[in-house]
């Protein structure tokens, strides 16, 4: 089983990661990726990559960044970090319009040029996609799934995963029809999350990828606590739960599919 979207170098797993690969391992999570989601954290996430020979990473800036990439334009050392040889992806990049941390204008400029350089290198992105709070694809166009949507079909990068995905299925399936894939979190556990599930039920299990988002996001029965790359046996069994299906199976493609997006060795 693989953690495709684990934020190992976030400050809460300072101080024990040693314990938490380990919790992973034991739980059968033998590969996790490592997010990057500032230049910082992305160079912290290739320390971790070295040290771990399970852990690979990615180099990106998220969209609650957006406004130092627009500040320092810094294609030159993220097209650097990411020939290192543990770096697969460029994420985490995308849009968030429920923070909005930076301008829609701004947020749009670094997730297409970050696309650009996914393109030119051909790696696949790991995208993030946040709506305004209430909002539906059907109020407006300037929804950030929308705009994903359309700035994907603009670039047109390699191929591309919907981290954390939480859109209705309507939302999502053309980008699942284009060959695209959505990786799902401990939300999908949640009571409330119907709609996600509906996503789950509707999504080909050969376009899906499980994770943790960890430390974020635990899964019942862990909701509260600290997240982390063990937990997301819980997503799997939600998977299994919703597809009728046997849980070796969802761990065997799901597997399959993040090696095979992220082109693991």
């Amino acid at each position: 089983m693989i953690d495709s979207h684990c934020h190992l170098a976030d400050a809460k797993f300072d101080a024990d990661l040693d314990a938490v690969v380990a919790r992973a391992t034991q739980a059968g999570v033998d590969r996790m990726i490592c997010i990057g989601d500032s230049l910082e954290e992305s160079q912290i996430g290739i320390e971790i990559a070295e040290k771990y020979e399970q852990i690979f990473c990615t180099i990106g800036i998220h969209p609650h960044h957006a406004d130092a990439w627009e500040m320092t334009n810094d294609q030159e050392p993220m097209t650097k970090m990411l020939f290192h040889k543990k770096a697969v992806a460029v994420g985490e990049i995308g849009l968030d319009y429920h923070y909005m941390h930076s301008p829609k204008e701004v947020q749009q400029k670094a997730f297409r040029e970050q696309l650009l350089i996914a393109k030119e290198l051909q790696k696949p992105a790991v995208v993030h996609c946040r709506s305004a709070p209430h909002q539906s694809l059907r109020s407006g166009a300037g929804q950030a799934v929308a705009d994903i949507r359309s700035i994907i079909n603009e670039v047109q990068p390699p191929r591309v995963v919907i981290h954390c995905c939480t859109e209705k299925w309507e939302d999502v399936e053309a980008l699942v029809r284009a060959g695209h894939f959505l990786s799902f979190t401990g939300i999908a556990t949640f009571p409330a999350s119907e709609e996600i599930r509906r996503t789950i039920r509707m999504c080909p299990l050969e376009q899906m990828m499980i994770e943790t988002d960890s430390p974020y996001l635990a899964p019942v029965p862990y909701r509260g606590k600290r997240n982390e790359p063990a937990y997301v046996v819980e997503v799997a069994k939600c998977v299994a739960n919703e597809k009728g299906i046997a849980l070796a199976e969802v761990d065997r493609i799901t597997t399959e599919n993040t090696v095979r997006f992220f082109a693991l060795s």
